[in-house]
């Protein structure tokens, strides 16, 4: 089996998204269903760049089981490692879109979503260790046996390659933030890059000030720290000493949500590449600010060219 240039792990689930834009769910006539989880998005957006995708999830032994997996294998994504749960239904996301920035979120998630079943015993470690990128994100941390699991998956990495840890906060998720905190402790040394909010960053270390985060990260063995600081732009810092900062993309936002997943793809694109962190970062913005420009979240996710159109570069 070739190996993988992204190799993710976490989250899926089918999004309904209402066809009437500003009002609420009580309101809403019709939806649209989409592929969706953030681990899985942001294998769908490496897969757009034409990395080899693949991502380790659970769906449900049910009709939207198999349109996630047809889902996957449209965009591109190998599903070899996505298996179902019985007794489980594969979880439905509902939003609400009200523009420019909010979109509130209802998760189905019930008894269990299957995504926090996976084993440690059911790991393939060998193509664990072999991607280019292994990406795993906090939501595999808020229960077992997907808490296992994903530790076991970093130990077995061993820091190899780039691995990336998404902060992925959902407090919905969680008993409290202190006790995200602890399992991001256990995580971050495995970790070689770590991609979140200033919300998320400040439960994984405890400070919200992207200075004083960005070190602290580093002080616990990341090597590349990714800050997304809202209307003042992306900070990312090398344990190195490097730092740049880049302003967001100015974009009429029609649905918020995917635009860290297409940050997240566009990211691991732009490592693959070996370009240099500001070119990585302008890049990774305009991906988010393109998918913030439409509906969905999977089916939006960006071509280089599109997002170099969106830049106004060419390819070199």
């Amino acid at each position: 089996m070739p190996v993988d240039d992204v190799l993710t792990m976490g989250r899926i689930g089918v999004d309904l998204y209402p066809q009437q834009i500003g009002v609420s769910l009580r309101e809403v006539r019709t939806f649209e269903k989409f592929l969706g989880g953030s681990a899985s998005n942001v294998a769908v957006a490496a897969a757009r760049y034409r990395r080899r995708a693949a991502v380790i999830t659970r769906t449900g032994n049910d009709p939207f089981g198999e349109f996630l997996h047809d889902a996957l294998r449209g965009f591109g994504v190998d599903d070899r490692f996505v298996t179902p749960v019985a007794g489980l239904p594969t979880p439905v996301t509902f939003c609400e879109i009200f523009p420019p920035d909010d979109f509130p979120l209802y998760f189905y998630r019930f008894p269990k979503a299957p995504d926090l079943e996976i084993r440690a015993s059911e790991l393939d470690l060998e193509a664990i260790r072999a991607a280019r990128i292994f990406w795993i994100t906090g939501t595999g941390l808020s229960q077992e046996p997907s808490r296992t699991a994903t530790l076991e998956a970093l130990r077995a990495r061993g820091r190899s390659g780039i691995t990336v840890f998404d902060l992925d906060y959902r407090p919905m998720f969680w008993e409290s933030r202190e006790q995200a905190r602890r399992w991001y402790a256990e995580a971050l040394p495995f970790a070689t890059v770590a991609v979140g909010n200033l919300d998320e960053v400040d439960t994984a270390v405890g400070v919200r000030d992207p200075k004083i985060a960005a070190a602290a990260l580093h002080d616990a063995g990341i090597e590349l720290a990714v800050i997304k600081q809202g209307p003042a732009g992306v900070r990312a810092s090398r344990k190195s000493g490097e730092q740049v900062e880049v302003p967001p993309v100015p974009v009429e936002v029609v649905n918020g949500l995917g635009a860290g997943d297409a940050f997240g793809g566009a990211l691991c694109h732009g490592l693959l590449a070996g370009w240099d962190l500001e070119a990585t970062m302008r890049f990774a913005n305009a991906a988010g600010a393109i998918v913030a420009s439409r509906l969905a979240c999977s089916d939006a996710m960006p071509t280089e060219d599109e997002v170099r159109e969106r830049l106004g570069v060419s390819r070199a």
